[in-house]
Parts: C-alpha cells; structure tokens; sequence
C-alpha cells in the first residue's frame, strides 16, 4: 500500500500537499517532488524535480538532473536517462494492442499482456501534450515538439515535430552521422498529383481557366 506523505521533509516542495509515495520507491539525493504525486516502484535520480499531478509507476527509471513537469504521465517500462526535460501532460504508452478483458471476457492481469519498453536518451526535451508511444528509442539531445504524437525512433539531435512526428531539422550539435530529414508532401504537391499531375496550381491548368 501507497502512504500519503504529509510531513514536510527536504524532498517535499509543498509540505501541506499530499503525496502518495510507496515505500519501494528509491529516491536520490537532493529529489524535489511536488504536491498530489503518485510514485511505486520506481527510482528517481540526484536533483531531479517531479512536478504535480505527476504519476511514474513501477519499473520505471528517471535519471539525474531531470525536470519532470505537471501531469505527465511516465508508464511502467520507460528508461529516461540524465538530464531530459519533460513537459507537462506527456503521456508514455506501453502496450501496443490494450484490451480490458481476456477474450474470455474477463479483466486482464499482468499475465495477459506484453509491457513494451521506451527509452529516452540524455539531455532529450520532449514538450507539453506530447504523446510517445513504445516500443522507440528518443536519441541524445533531441527535441521531440508539443502536441506531437511520436510512433518512431528518433535520431540524436533531431527537431521533431506533428502527427506522427518527423524529422524537421537538427540542432547545431550534429552527429557524427544521421539520416536524411522526413520529407513531408506540401499541400501544392498533394493537389497537383491528385489532379494526376496537371498542376491545378499552374497557370494552364484546368481549374484555373475561365469557363
């Protein structure tokens, strides 16, 4: 069972604000947490900060000098290394066909389904209202945009962004080697090869021409 942690102590930011932090919960040094937290069986480490309403569930890791902010959601199965930001409302996924009930029709226990793992990799920054599904890796120092619903592994140091997400450029750290940015269809592109390649847009073109 969770206790709810009322007294103020070191890591408690907000003293008069429960906490409901189970007793497996490994916790480093200098951790800030914040009100109404739901933490159990995960660890947490040095001079991270976990904002409220935030809720990290068992066999998750944080790392080191993270900052995790209000009403994330960070899901049993997910790796988050040193040095990430994580917006608010970031939602993780761990299982790629959920179900409530056994085609039995009974509920589902642990036994019943696969908890598909994420990582995240040191000094990534993902934004607020981003949704990250599993089973991907978010390479060293990218940067994931708010809102984006991410569906595959992200390179080092790509600006990603949208739904799903693609790659929109890199941040000045390159790396050694990367691949070539998503290229994504623009809307002139997209009408053109509709119009099986007339070029609706050009001056010739039959819906541009006078009836």
């Amino acid at each position: 069972m969770a206790n709810q942690n009322l007294c103020p102590s070191p890591m408690n930011t907000l003293p008069d604000a429960p906490q409901s932090i189970a007793p497996d919960v490994k916790l480093g040094k200098g951790v800030r947490l914040y009100g109404f937290v739901n933490l159990y069986g995960c660890a947490i480490g040095d001079d991270t900060k976990i904002g409220t309403f935030v809720e990290i569930q068992k066999h998750a890791k944080i790392g080191r000098r993270c900052k995790i902010s209000s009403h994330t959601f960070i899901c049993e199965g997910v790796t988050i290394e040193d040095e990430v930001f994580v917006g608010h409302g970031v939602t993780f996924v761990n299982d790629l066909y959920p179900r409530a009930v056994t085609a039995e029709g009974s509920l589902q226990t642990d036994a019943d389904w696969v908890c598909v793992k994420t990582w995240v990799r040191r000094g990534a920054a993902i934004g607020s209202g981003a949704t990250i599904l599993c089973g991907i890796t978010i390479g060293q120092h990218a940067i994931i945009g708010a809102g984006s619903v991410v569906t595959r592994n992200v390179p080092a140091h790509a600006v990603v962004a949208g739904n799903p997400a693609r790659v929109l450029r890199y941040t000045s750290e390159k790396p050694a080697s990367r691949p070539a940015p998503q290229k994504t269809v623009g809307r002139k592109a997209a009408v053109d090869k509709l119009a099986g390649g007339r070029g609706v847009f050009s001056k010739d073109s039959p819906a541009r021409r006078k009836s």
